[in-house]
């Protein structure tokens, strides 16, 4: 994805087959490395199954929509945020573009504390990322890549067919060892995960894995962030869902397949990223080694990626001003250097808090997680509403019935989400959201508007009380993290 965002930096035009990688590169970042332990830790087979068909859906029909607004509103070419202030209104699209960039902060701490776990294997003073020593580190190559951004991003482009590769190739691998030897009665010993068969308990094991279900699909609105660029319009759709269709296999696989190589016991205490050690039980040493080095080479590409990524969505937020001006200032070249200044001074405060957590990496994936839930219900209900008043319908209604339906089912799927597995980080995105409206009344200011209107106001007010709320929960530990 590096690539892509260079290229769109310098203001090339993208073609379907870049937006496709763009896509693809966004979802397989660290995450998908992590999953089998990741699942193991809640669910067994048909509690993992259960919630990839209850992610794939809710995921494609978001996909569907991104798919359906970038060909019937393609004046909005920023992507997530610019469809919530379309159908919201500017503060609801601030926080939008506020709870996008957040989760790809949080998204690049758990790319680099994948990174040194990974290390951690063979250096255990680093832990599972968890450790201050592990701090440390990924504090030295946040701040490597961020000066390295700053000279511009020919030098992160360089890198991308390396980084490609090795996502792919230990993927590939680990699929095709792990396919041969899978044993059935193995799997068939962990399809309830070792308890009790009853409603209650797959639930709880669809509730505790569907955060990270999200976290691994989010990318999948890559395409719309960067759509300003595509040489034709109706190709970021197109490539939004051919990629979503290419990462859900894989993702499915991944989960699934180490259920008939180790028990769920074993796979749960798996050091991460556990995929390694899935490949290290079936070949030895060398194989988890294969995978780690892939791991370290892929994770620092995804950072790179997310690192451009969450500066472009600030720096075109603030060019449309809905984010203060000084966030649009560049470099000579080219780099938006208050957009980095910012990302990376967020991802090193997000990767000390961390430390506070039971387990650093899982507490990043599900706080990336949460952020985006809100994001993503304003991007669906926009084309739920876009859908029930018509407009662009008027000598399509037939399409109209079809979109209403696909809107509809993301709207509830995010609901879903927010209610089932994620009200705890939507509370705690408040601490975000209420002083990160600061930035939304210097904006509002620049260009001589009203703070908010009435209805705003309301709502800022909510975020305020639900800041003040969360933290006194933290301080209290009724909040714990």
């Amino acid at each position: 994805m590096s690539e892509v965002a260079a290229a769109a930096g310098s203001g090339g035009t993208l073609s379907l087959t870049a937006l496709t990688a763009l896509v693809v590169g966004s979802m397989i970042g660290g995450g998908i490395f992590s999953l089998p332990q990741a699942f193991a830790r809640s669910s067994g087979v048909l509690g993992s199954v259960v919630a990839w068909v209850i992610a794939g859906a809710g995921m494609l029909t978001l996909a569907l929509v991104f798919q359906t607004l970038s060909r019937r509103r393609p004046d909005l070419d920023a992507g997530v945020y610019a469809y919530a202030e379309a159908g919201f209104g500017p503060y609801p699209g601030f926080l939008s573009a506020l709870g996008y960039w957040a989760s790809a902060c949080l998204g690049n701490v758990s790319f680099l504390l994948l990174g040194v776990s990974t290390l951690g294997g063979v250096v255990p003073v680093l832990g599972e990322g968890d450790t201050p020593a592990a701090a440390l580190l990924a504090s030295a190559i946040l701040w490597g890549f961020h000066f390295m951004l700053l000279r511009g991003v020919k030098e992160a482009a360089a890198i991308n067919t390396v980084v490609t590769i090795a996502k792919v190739v230990p993927i590939l691998v680990f699929l095709v060892v792990a396919g041969a030897a899978l044993r059935a009665d193995l799997f068939t010993a962990n399809v309830w995960g070792g308890v009790m068969p009853s409603w209650s308990a797959l639930g709880e094991q669809v509730r505790g894995t569907l955060l990270i279900t999200v976290f691994v699909f989010i990318g999948i609105e890559g395409a719309s962030v960067y759509s300003r660029y595509a040489r034709r319009r109706r190709d970021v759709g197109v490539a939004t869902v051919l990629g979503f269709a290419g990462v859900l296999a894989l993702l499915t696989l991944v989960t699934l397949l180490p259920f008939g190589i180790l028990s769920r016991a074993e796979i749960a205490g798996l050091h991460n990223p556990s995929m390694a050690g899935i490949l290290g039980a079936i070949l030895g040493p060398w194989g988890s080694a294969f995978v780690g080095l892939g791991v370290l080479v892929s994770v620092l590409g995804a950072f790179l990626s997310w690192s451009l990524l969450a500066a472009e969505v600030l720096s075109t937020a603030a060019r449309q001003g809905t984010m203060p001006r000084f966030l649009a200032r560049e470099t000579a070249n080219g780099a938006p250097a208050a957009a980095l200044w910012l990302t990376n001074g967020a991802v090193q405060v997000f990767l000390l808090v961390t430390l506070l957590g039971e387990s650093a990496l899982r507490l990043a994936m599900e706080l990336t997680s949460g952020m985006s839930l809100v994001p993503y219900l304003l991007v669906a209900a926009f084309g739920l509403q876009l859908a029930w008043r018509g407009e662009t319908y008027a000598t399509d209604p037939r399409a109209r019935r079809l979109d209403f339906a696909l809107a509809a089912v993301a709207t509830l799927y995010a609901g879903f989400l927010i209610l089932f597995g994620g009200p705890k980080y939507v509370l705690l995105s408040a601490i975000l959201y209420a002083p990160g409206t600061l930035l939304f009344l210097m904006a509002r200011r620049e260009r001589s508007l009203p703070a908010f209107t009435r209805m705003e106001r309301g709502l800022a007010g909510i975020v305020c009380l639900a800041a003040i709320g969360a933290a006194l929960a933290l301080a209290t530990g009724a909040l714990p993290l």
